[in-house]
């Protein structure tokens, strides 16, 4: 497929969303006291609800403590349960003083069962005591841009000085998400570590397509917190809602909310030929290119998109087909949104 064929099938893409763009409800009722869509992607906001307010945040400060963890790696690292973790109050793995377990068991027991000892096991692993790695949490909302952000322990346990905002968790679950770790163990629905076994709290896991997290949270005083993820048509929304009591139906509103707001698109299918380079030294003029997997993508009302191809000017033979020849990018709003690559398609041996 040449250049213009593929700017055809973008502006029908444009035309599409267009009309979707007409034809999308509004917004959902949410019963919660605060609540916040995001397009994690473009950083676009799809519908907000009080999303600046500070409030207790229960387990959802997990996603801050498991964050680090990921970053940090060495998930194969043995851990011996220091006395502090053992007995800790609320969601536990019932963890022993001097158990011996790995960091790994502990980051999914942290994710999917919500424990409380595993956050405290993991945070003195890794910084040597509770205070040093709340210290390390507080640094990275920081550098995040978390400006309405403080935490005071790794569990979320209740503290006046352990807050956030609706924004803020959106913020942070986009961060999240872009480690493949987390990302990872977040959409993983059941797992066992030796005689521990550990299924996600996240029921949309099961309820939403497409979801990949990300954390539950709830104490008496903050009530109902929920930070979910998902992701359809190469894009992922983030959905976070604070004292909830119906928050699987209000994210999951929301999350199709957001979807329906975008048209799928299509600006190339595997196969599809890409033209030719000039080739020095070989047999032929030209190597003929093509697309190996598809450029697929979304877009939201009022985005624009181009398709660029990133080819060399001129190739050296010899070339094998198959091999790499370029990259296909799709900017939306000048941003690379995806990218597909591009191999040759034809063998062109080299002069003798």
């Amino acid at each position: 497929m040449k250049m213009k064929k593929l700017m055809l099938r973008a502006a029908a893409v444009l035309a599409a969303a267009c009309l979707l763009a007409s034809a999308v409800g509004a917004s959902p009722a949410v019963a919660a006291r605060c609540a916040i869509l995001v397009d994690a992607d473009s950083g676009r906001v799809l519908y907000e609800k009080d999303a600046g307010r500070r409030c207790l945040i229960a387990s959802t400060t997990k996603i801050m403590t498991g964050l680090l963890i990921a970053e940090e790696g060495g998930l194969e690292r043995a851990v011996i349960v220091p006395p502090e973790a053992a007995g800790v109050e609320g969601s536990s793995l019932y963890l022993k003083a001097g158990e011996e377990t790995t960091v790994e068991a502990l980051l999914y027991g942290l994710m999917l069962r919500s424990g409380n000892d595993a956050a405290v096991a993991l945070a003195v692993a890794s910084a040597g005591s509770v205070e040093a790695f709340v210290d390390r949490m507080n640094r990275r909302a920081a550098e995040l841009g978390l400006a309405d952000t403080h935490y005071a322990n790794p569990n979320g346990l209740d503290d006046e000085e352990n807050y956030s905002t609706a924004r803020d968790l959106a913020r942070l679950a986009c961060a999240a998400m872009e480690n493949p770790v987390l990302r990872q163990v977040t959409s993983t629905k059941r797992i066992q570590f030796g005689q521990r076994s550990f299924t996600n709290h996240n029921k949309l896991l099961w309820r939403c397509a497409g979801t990949v997290g990300v954390k539950t949270g709830y104490t008496k005083a903050a009530g109902r917190l929920l930070v979910s993820a998902a992701e359809r048509y190469g894009r992922r929304l983030v959905a976070v809602t604070i004292n909830d009591p119906q928050d699987w139906r209000d994210h999951q509103a929301l999350l199709e909310f957001g979807f329906a707001a975008m048209t799928p698109g299509s600006w190339g299918e595997a196969g599809d030929a890409l033209g030719a380079v000039p080739v020095t030294g070989g047999t032929a003029l030209l190597a003929q290119c093509c697309l190996e997997a598809p450029l697929a993508y979304a877009l939201l009302e009022g985005e624009t998109a181009a398709v660029r191809l990133c080819l060399p000017r001129f190739a050296f033979a010899p070339i094998a087909a198959g091999t790499r020849a370029g990259t296909a990018q799709l900017l939306v709003d000048g941003r690379i949104a995806a990218e597909a690559p591009i191999v040759w398609t034809g063998e062109v041996p080299a002069l003798e």
